[in-house]
């Protein structure tokens, strides 16, 4: 399966799974979404439990709220990352707040699918990658799968979470991969990173996206003699402390690869747990390969923004020899 096949593949077992299921969000349901992620599943499951919603990102999620509170599990799609800023206030004002305004009496099982990230050549609102700001939100899991397989088993986690999730989905993968993706059902807890290639040198700590552009650089990196631990973080919050430490503890080193802005980033966190953890161990400073601080670039300027091996590679090295 390619993550598009997987994606489907995780909402068609839920839907047919649990009556308390449905999927909705712009051109969900006759057109199967703008990337075709959701494509039959209204023809199987009706337009009750998958349907098109008004373009109104607030709308969308302001009516998941209510209808978790009843006792239904939506998953909700915003169509491009960008689009997500009206639904902000229903997200950080009610979504991520009712069992704590409720002492606990009330549930907000959402999931909100947003295919996110640069590297396709999009317009404006359709290349962000923010999720440093939702990571920031008390009661707000934040999580990226970089695989086919990974995206199956995190979206049924995350559909069976009694919590408010975004899934944030790396378009520009979409298509890009195939792997072997176990039939039926199965779960990846969230919160848990996963060690993709052992090293000795440096930690390089990455996820959705980059995962790929990192192994690129990895190449580059054994022919330089330089052994890399890979990390796919999977989940932006909560994060895997325990991995990324005993990571470091091994490599002495770390850098971290995101795509988005580079000041007050995921990186920046990252980096601040090894200060934590693994202070004593380090025999480098923290490094960072991100985006920078600056609105995605339009198609023909957007190659100069975007992370690739290259970058990648020069980091490590760079790090490595300190």
């Amino acid at each position: 399966m390619n993550m598009v096949n997987a994606i489907n593949d995780a909402l068609d077992i839920k839907l047919a799974e649990d009556k308390s299921v449905i999927v909705y969000g712009e051109d969900v349901g006759v057109e199967g979404g703008v990337f075709r992620v959701t494509e039959g599943l209204q023809k199987k499951y009706g337009a009750e439990r998958v349907f098109d919603s008004p373009l109104a990102e607030s709308g969308i999620v302001g009516t998941a709220v209510g209808m978790a509170v009843a006792g239904l599990k939506p998953v909700v799609e915003m169509q491009f990352c960008g689009f997500i800023y009206p639904a902000f206030n229903q997200i950080i004002s009610h979504a991520t707040r009712m069992r704590n305004r409720s002492r606990g009496l009330l549930e907000t099982p959402i999931v909100i699918r947003l295919p996110y990230g640069g590297g396709i050549n999009a317009l404006e609102h359709h290349s962000e990658s923010m999720e440093a700001i939702f990571g920031h939100i008390p009661g707000l899991k934040v999580v990226v799968p970089s695989t086919p397989h990974d995206a199956k088993g995190m979206l049924i986690a995350a559909i069976e979470s009694k919590d408010t999730i975004l899934f944030m989905e790396p378009k520009r993968i979409y298509r890009a991969i195939k792997q072997e993706v176990a039939d039926g059902k199965y779960t990846i807890p969230l919160g848990k990173a996963n060690v993709l290639t052992q090293g000795k040198d440096v930690t390089v700590v990455a996820y959705g996206a980059m995962v790929r552009e990192v192994q690129k650089a990895m190449v580059m990196a054994k022919e330089a003699g330089i052994s890399v631990e890979l990390i796919d973080l999977r989940s932006v919050y909560p994060i895997d402390r325990e991995t990324i430490a005993k990571s470091v503890k091994k490599t002495g080193r770390i850098i971290t690869v995101t795509e988005g802005p580079r000041t007050y980033g995921v990186g920046s966190e990252i980096s601040q747990i090894a200060l934590e953890e693994a202070f004593l161990h380090l025999e480098a400073p923290p490094a960072r390969v991100s985006g920078y601080d600056v609105i995605v670039p339009l198609p023909k300027g957007e190659h100069h923004y975007m992370q690739d091996a290259y970058k990648i590679f020069y980091e490590i090295e760079k790090t490595v020899k300190y």
